[in-house]
């Protein structure tokens, strides 16, 4: 499902119990100097992390400061803070506006708040020009936080160079066969670095006939639930994806490889795989 970009008034894009991907939550938060935001979910784990500006957030006697700072996710690396399902989460902008991303997974254990602050982001080069997988990997809920999180993944994809892909040798995780794959669903958020750049988010249900796909633009939000689903951006441009993935059975995800692909290697894809 593509969902063109639109002013959602702080509700959510991909709210609980979502039709397509009922293991994931989305929700884009605009705040003023001062003004403040509270949520509380029951059945979902979330993580806030300012697209632009900084912010003061708490839940369950857990608070952090001044979260966040960067002018745009082109400039600087993110800040993040979990917060555990059935936690009331209080939100305040502390610079002139913010921009904040909440994203979520289905998880009702019991587990704590924290911050995530730039020295615990995982930051990961791979892919190459020449093999057009040139993209750069900031994980803000990764293998870094294993034990402290549910279901949830969360990072951030910067794809660039001359037409690159993501997604790449082609994969899905829609079912249940561990250690082979594993049921995940994926929600991307998309950013460009110009308004008018654009990218193609293909879908191939199976290897023995076509897919479909979708031209995504600045602000685009696609949800996936099943499929081989690369991702790629026109030459010129570079593409941005916040990547949101909530585990059915596991935290952990297994990427089940289309079989044509399977030779296909590049620099840097073993060492993506085990930041999961």
């Amino acid at each position: 499902m593509h969902i063109q970009n639109f002013d959602n008034e702080n509700n959510p894009i991909v709210d609980v119990d979502d039709e397509v991907v009922p293991l994931n939550y989305f929700n884009i938060v605009k705040l003023n100097q001062g003004e403040t935001y509270t949520y509380e979910l029951m059945d979902y784990e979330t993580c806030v992390v300012p697209e632009h500006g900084s912010i003061d957030i708490s839940a369950d006697g857990v608070s952090a400061e001044d979260l966040g700072g960067r002018s745009d996710v082109w400039s600087g690396d993110p800040e993040g803070f979990y917060v555990p399902a059935k936690a009331k989460a209080k939100i305040t902008c502390t610079s002139k506006s913010t921009q904040i991303f909440v994203a979520g997974a289905r998880y009702d254990g019991d587990l704590e708040p924290f911050a995530i602050r730039k020295d615990d982001i995982d930051i990961i080069q791979l892919g190459s020009d020449e093999t057009k997988t040139k993209r750069l990997v900031k994980h803000i809920l990764g293998k870094n936080q294993d034990g402290r999180v549910g279901r949830l993944l969360l990072s951030e994809q910067f794809t660039s160079g001359l037409g690159s892909w993501f997604g790449y040798p082609s994969y899905k995780h829609e079912t249940d066969l561990w250690p082979d794959e594993t049921r995940h669903h994926a929600t991307l958020f998309f950013r460009f670095n110009a308004d008018t750049g654009t990218g193609i988010q293909l879908i191939q249900e199976n290897e023995d006939s076509l897919g479909t796909g979708w031209q995504v633009g600045d602000g685009s939000t696609v949800c996936i639930n099943a499929g081989y689903h690369p991702c790629c951006v026109l030459p010129g441009y570079d593409m941005y994806a916040l990547t949101i993935k909530g585990g059915d059975k596991s935290r952990e995800i297994r990427h089940n490889y289309q079989k044509a692909d399977k030779a296909l290697t590049y620099i840097g894809i073993m060492d993506m795989v085990g930041r999961f």
